[in-house]
């Protein structure tokens, strides 16, 4: 069994910038309202979390890294890679870069921290 999360559908076809303050349907407001929760519930309650990344006009790599890396940022890119299941068949390759966005989050991390 898995937990779904359609970006399109659930939050918005058009995702905006990176943060709040620089425009509607942030990185930022995804990564708090349906995101980290839906993460969570996955991670509780050991599902896989699929998020389908198609069917919007495009993405900003800043919402992207806002997002995704921010969930890294909070709770692990070995933990995020392991719970989410991305999928986009619009532009397959959109898929890596999520994945890079997460893995680096946690390079990010370990700097900041050190």
């Amino acid at each position: 069994m898995a937990i779904e999360l359609n970006i399109a559908r659930e939050f918005s076809e058009t995702p905006g910038p990176r943060s709040r303050d620089e425009g509607e349907f942030s990185g930022d407001q995804f990564l708090d309202e349906l995101l980290e929760p839906r993460f969570i519930e996955a991670r509780d309650s050991h599902q896989m979390l699929i998020v389908d990344l198609d069917g919007t006009v495009g993405y900003a790599t800043s919402f992207l890294e806002s997002a995704f890396g921010g969930l890294a940022r909070k709770y692990g890119p070995s933990d995020v890679l392991r719970i989410l299941d991305l999928t986009c068949k619009d532009e397959p390759s959109l898929v890596e870069e999520v994945k890079r966005y997460i893995k680096d989050a946690g390079t990010n991390k370990i700097k900041q921290q050190g």
